[in-house]
């Protein structure tokens, strides 16, 4: 598969890579677990066990810390990371110098080919080693003439995640007594409809694939996890095995989970312990005096700031392996956003090593319904892949934390480390005004309207798992986050117009929901920020853009009253819609939708422009904001 070339540096003949791909495209389409086609291959890339650091194992540039994400993940999904080193970027390749020792591992995959001549369908193995010294293309000889082959374009997968070629043999064979040593082809009509695609054996059966999709065709899963070393399989899988096209959206669906590097104040000293865990263990074994020395020399201004005996003694609860309570991930970057964050002042000047500046300012008087108004001119957001899934998307909570309601599956046979990727940034924070979204929440109009938006939520999750009534439903998340959403939405087509990035690159960050697990408090807050991953900031554009957040919010609540697909946008009713917009009140690709990469839900879901402003086909008392408030 790999093709050769002569080294810029040395001028040997190396071994070259057959693809490639950017960094922070392994923590989301292209990551452990995941099929892409090169130009002539079809493979899988493999897991975080087939992943070459060479050479840069020491490197602190490859290393990520953000220990309320590591805890995070630990606690709500059982994952059992390194003390040290636990979060990595993926490896840069050298293009100049390629090794072998160094980049992603990938498996060819599938093991089926097609002939484009004769139409036969052939196994990896029956193709011996007719490959061309160029490593560019697999030929075989049939009947007329010698042909190229192709990788089919479909295999099996379960919603486990489990993959595997898919069973052509037996489904040629499906009802009827199986011949083993026949010889398959795959036909495909002019469309490539799966009812134009026709699999034969050359002992008689034929069938269909779009019957072999069919629930009368019962395939089972064999456990196969290919992108993990070959000792790791699932034997006892009972999940029903299903027709796969490889380049298929719903063949891979990146679990992510990120957090803001923002202060955690009740943990500030064992977080600053935690990237010298391993040796913090190392001395306190070889006695308390031994550790003492180290900190003395180590954390020297963190123990003047706090103390010996309370650095000491977090010390011992770190080598303890105790563990640690925290906030959820966006309860605390909340409490950071407002409560803790310092009012500006003139003249300030900011420490180049801080990861997180975060001011308030106060809001214009006529900004109609915001309480506070916060400048973040500097975060850094740690994104980080815990897991996969395929067939099916998981969802997230209300505290931006997934929800698996299908079955992860796993980067690496010991998950240890998980790939993770930094952006460094800025952005723009503001909070709704608490007494008015009280009052509006509970007015008779929205409450009808919790009940339609709740109804195609119950719906949506049951037609997804297609279990009925039995389906366990995740909890709805409330009309403040179908708000909060529809404004983020909307402010940030109208801030793009002037802040000198476009939408797709920002981004939005929604706090909604309890402050804690007993229910105390509610959060209510938009961040928009924007960053690029590994870049050193942004230049304060979208900052700025904050001191003139009125002008922004009155235009995009004037635009949103009217959208080019009303009336129909507008009447929409989420319980009761036969194409499947079931998650959405008063929203399309003419008001609402933005890039997915900018939404926080990801796939532009969960939006109502009727419970932002009044809107043709709804009641006007629908809507947080009245005409009055924007309407010059």
């Amino acid at each position: 598969m790999s093709r050769f070339g002569r080294s810029r540096k040395s001028g040997k003949t190396e071994r070259k890579p057959d693809g490639q791909v950017r960094q922070s495209q392994l923590l989301s389409t292209y990551g452990a677990g995941s099929m892409i086609d090169l130009v002539q291959h079809a493979v899988l890339v493999q897991g975080l066990d087939s992943w070459n650091y060479r050479g840069t194992e020491t490197d602190p540039k490859v290393f990520v810390e953000e220990p309320r994400l590591k805890d995070k993940l630990e606690e709500r999904y059982g994952l059992r990371l390194a003390d040290e080193h636990y979060f990595r970027r993926p490896p840069a390749g050298e293009d100049d110098e390629p090794n072998p020792g160094l980049g992603i591992r990938v498996l060819e995959f599938p093991a089926y080919f097609v002939c484009q001549g004769c139409r036969r369908l052939l196994h990896r193995r029956d193709l011996g080693d007719s490959v061309k010294a160029d490593g560019r293309r697999f030929h075989t000889e049939c009947p007329s003439t010698r042909n190229t082959v192709v990788p089919v374009r479909f295999v099996g997968a379960c919603r486990r995640g489990h993959l595997q070629d898919f069973p052509w043999k037996k489904v040629a064979h499906y009802g009827r007594d199986f011949c083993e040593h026949g010889t398959l082809t795959f036909t495909e009509g002019v469309a490539g409809d799966f009812n134009d695609i026709r699999v034969k054996c050359s002992c008689g059966p034929a069938v269909r694939l779009a019957d072999a999709r069919s629930e009368h065709v019962e395939l089972d899963c064999n456990g196969r996890t290919p992108w993990l070393p070959p000792e790791h399989l699932e034997p006892k899988c009972e999940e029903p095995l299903h027709l796969l096209v490889r380049t298929a959206s719903n063949g891979y669906f990146s679990l992510q989970m990120s957090a803001l590097s923002v202060p955690d104040p009740d943990n500030i000293i064992r977080d600053a312990l935690s990237r010298d865990a391993e040796r913090i263990k190392k001395r306190l074994d070889k006695g308390e005096s031994r550790l003492e020395m180290f900190l003395e020399d180590d954390h020297e201004a963190l123990i003047e700031k706090h103390g010996m005996d309370a650095v000491l003694a977090q010390a011992k609860l770190l080598a303890a392996g105790l563990p640690v309570q925290r906030a959820g991930i966006r309860s605390g970057e909340y409490l950071q956003l407002t409560v803790h964050a310092e009012l500006e002042r003139d003249g300030q000047v900011f420490d180049e090593d801080e990861r997180f500046i975060a001011r308030r300012i106060a809001p214009a008087a006529a900004t109609p319904k915001v309480s506070t108004i916060t400048l973040v001119h500097r975060l850094r957001e740690v994104l980080v892949q815990f897991g996969f899934t395929r067939l099916e998307p998981s969802s997230a909570d209300i505290q931006g934390e997934i929800d698996l309601g299908v079955a992860r599956a796993p980067l690496a046979a010991e998950e240890t480390w998980l790939p993770a990727a930094t952006l460094q940034g800025e952005g723009i924070f503001f909070e709704l005004d608490q007494a008015e979204l009280t009052k509006w929440v509970n007015r008779p109009a929205v409450l009808e309207r919790t009940k339609q938006l709740s109804a195609g939520w119950d719906r949506w999750h049951r037609d997804r798992t297609g279990q009925g009534e039995k389906t366990k439903i995740p909890p709805f998340l409330g009309m403040r986050f179908y708000l909060l959403h529809s404004l983020s939405h909307l402010l940030i087509n109208s801030i793009a117009m002037e802040c000198g990035y476009s939408a797709s690159a920002i981004k939005e960050r929604i706090y909604c929901g309890p402050l804690d697990e007993a229910g105390r408090g509610e959060m209510s807050g938009i961040l928009l920020y924007t960053g690029t991953v590994g870049s050193e900031g942004t230049l304060g554009g979208l900052v700025e853009q904050g001191r003139r957040l009125d002008h922004h919010l009155r235009r995009a609540l004037e635009s949103a009253q009217l959208c080019s697909n009303d009336p129909i946008c507008g009447a929409h009713d989420p319980q009761d819609d036969p194409s499947d917009r079931l998650l959405e009140g008063a929203a399309c690709h003419g008001c609402l939708l933005i890039g997915e990469t900018s939404c926080d839900r990801r796939y532009n879901r969960n939006l109502d422009r009727a419970l932002v402003v009044p809107v043709i086909g709804q009641d006007p008392n629908l809507a947080f904001f009245a005409r009055a408030d924007f309407e010059r």
